[in-house]
């Protein structure tokens, strides 16, 4: 007789008739399985969760170390970088005006304006307004001319050696004595920077 038709045979309501081998590997099997289902259960399946966590965290170290090596390979041009923005904002510094320096810079301004041809209507000059590390301040402009004034005063305020930035232009044509004029009314702002000394 054959081992399948052996198993065949076999009562499944009645184990203990069965032949010795068949009921040792039936208890080595269900031994087995049993052992496989409690490995699931209690050691496995509570292992999952810190599995995925360490995973996790190491998709996050490798993003981390990905990103430090890309800075630490480009060391060298953030360090020029670096240098090169202090250069150029110790320039800009140097063309902030000093306190003692604003009523020359403000003479300028006028003279600027006088220089191309216009006709001041207004120079008042504004509490000084602090920021950060600098100062703003302020004036009230208003003046009378041509296109060509107004477009020569713009473009030498911009080439005066220190920083005046020009903010809310409001340009309106006038007739004053049959002549066509444009007034321009703008706030002029240069700069001062604050340091420790400053009051």
């Amino acid at each position: 007789m054959n081992v399948i038709e052996e198993l065949r045979s076999l009562d499944t309501n009645d184990p203990g008739r069965w032949p010795f081998p068949i009921r040792v590997a039936a208890v080595v099997l269900i031994l087995v399985a049993v052992a496989a289902l409690g490995i699931w259960q209690f050691v496995y399946k509570t292992q999952i969760p810190e599995l995925e966590r360490a995973e996790q965290q190491e998709r996050e170290l490798f993003n981390s170390f990905r990103d430090k090596q890309q800075l630490a390979a480009n060391f060298e041009a953030y360090s020029n970088q670096l240098a090169e923005i202090e250069r150029d904002f110790g320039m800009m510094l140097r063309q902030l005006p000093g306190r003692t320096e604003v009523p020359s810079l403000l003479v300028d301004i006028s003279q600027t304006a006088l220089g191309a041809g216009l006709e001041e209507k207004t120079f008042t000059p504004q509490a000084e307004v602090p920021r950060d590390f600098y100062a703003e301040l302020p004036i009230t402009l208003r003046y009378t001319g041509s296109y060509h004034e107004i477009g020569e005063f713009v473009s030498n305020v911009a080439a005066l050696p220190r920083i005046v930035t020009l903010h809310n232009m409001r340009i309106t044509p006038i007739s004053t004595s049959g002549q066509e004029e444009l007034q321009l009314d703008v706030t002029g702002k240069t700069y001062r920077y604050l340091d420790e000394e400053s009051p």
